[in-house]
């Protein structure tokens, strides 16, 4: 999949997302849910900010994949954290961890601090929407 990346001069040069991009034509669009880095269910100590983080990236990828697509064909994330003074302060691990499973590309994001994620104990969770196949 080849997106086209929209950044308008007027909004700035963008740092780590997009402002805007623009699916191929006759792509199939996925929705991907919700995927908490920790499962309130899973029993014992929830891992620390940054190990979270990487599960919840495996775990939209691994819809992603089952779709037929890949890192690159990930449109936008908005990612929901539960202390964003613990995401600024995690930047560089977070950013090791995203470009081992995206490389250099990123989509249209969002951050979001909230007051609690439904699994206890998570304390991200990231939603995605993907474009697989089409044609540019």
């Amino acid at each position: 999949m080849t997106f086209e990346i929209i950044n308008p001069e007027s909004l700035g040069a963008p740092k780590g997302w997009n402002h805007g991009i623009l699916a191929a034509h006759g792509g199939r669009i996925l929705f991907v849910a919700g995927q908490a880095g920790w499962e309130g269910d899973a029993g014992g100590v929830p891992p620390p900010f940054a190990e979270q983080f990487a599960r919840a990236l495996d775990k939209v990828l691994a819809v992603v994949r089952a779709a037929g697509g890949g890192p690159t064909d990930v449109a936008r994330c908005t990612i929901y954290v539960t202390d964003l003074a613990a995401y600024r302060q995690g930047m560089k691990s977070l950013g090791e961890v995203w470009r081992a499973r995206f490389g250099k590309y990123y989509p249209a994001m969002a951050l979001l601090e909230v007051q609690g994620l439904a699994d206890p104990g998570a304390v991200v969770e990231i939603e995605a929407t993907a474009v697989i196949g089409g044609h540019g």
